[in-house]
C-alpha cells in the first residue's frame, strides 16, 4: 500500500483560527488546537506533511480545570544542576510569569515529538489577555464541526459499532 499524499497543498494558504480559553476546560480546549495544528481538520490531511493551520489562543489565564486539579496537578521542570527541580502545581503555573504555559504543555502533549512535531508548534501563539497582535492575518474564531451521529443498520436496528462488540 502506498502514502496518500496531496498533490496540491499550498503551503503559503494558512487560515488563521482564534480560539478564547476563557472557561474553556484546558484538555478539551488543547484537542481541539492540536487538531488545528496538525491539519486534521482538513479534507487533506496527511500525517507526515505540515500542513495545519495558525491557532491563537487568548484570555489563558481564565482557564478552567475538572476537579482538584489547581491544587492537585503537578508541573515538574528541573534546571539541570543538582538539587534543580521546581514542581508547581497548576494554579501556581498559570499564576507565575508564564500563564500561557498551562495550555502550551497540554497541546504540546497531544503532538508529535519530532521536527514536525517542533514545526507544529510553532504556529500555536497563545496569549494571557484578551488582545493578541494578529489582527492583520484575518483571524476567524474556531466552531468545531457538527459529528456525525452512526444510525441504526441492519435487520435488527443495532448501529455497527454494536454488533462490532
Amino acid at each position: 500500500m502506498s502514502t496518500y499524499f496531496e498533490k496540491n497543498i499550498d503551503q503559503n494558504k494558512k487560515n488563521w483560527y482564534l480560539f478564547d480559553a476563557k472557561d474553556q476546560v484546558l484538555g478539551r480546549l488543547a484537542t481541539q488546537i492540536a487538531r488545528v495544528l496538525r491539519g486534521k481538520h482538513k479534507p487533506t490531511f496527511t500525517k507526515h506533511v505540515d500542513a495545519g493551520d495558525f491557532a491563537v489562543v487568548i484570555n489563558a489565564d481564565k482557564i478552567a480545570l475538572t476537579g482538584e486539579k489547581w491544587t492537585d496537578k503537578k508541573y515538574f521542570d528541573h534546571s539541570g544542576y543538582t538539587s534543580g527541580l521546581r514542581i508547581r502545581s497548576a494554579r501556581e503555573v498559570v499564576e507565575g510569569a508564564n500563564p500561557d504555559d498551562l495550555i502550551r504543555r497540554a497541546v504540546w502533549g497531544m503532538l508529535d515529538k519530532n521536527k514536525l512535531g517542533r514545526a507544529q508548534m510553532t504556529k500555536l501563539k497563545v496569549y494571557a489577555k484578551a488582545e493578541h497582535p494578529h489582527k492583520a492575518q484575518k483571524v476567524v474564531p474556531y466552531t468545531e464541526p457538527k459529528r456525525t451521529v452512526a444510525r441504526p443498520t441492519g435487520p435488527n436496528k443495532k448501529t455497527t459499532a454494536a454488533k462490532a462488540k
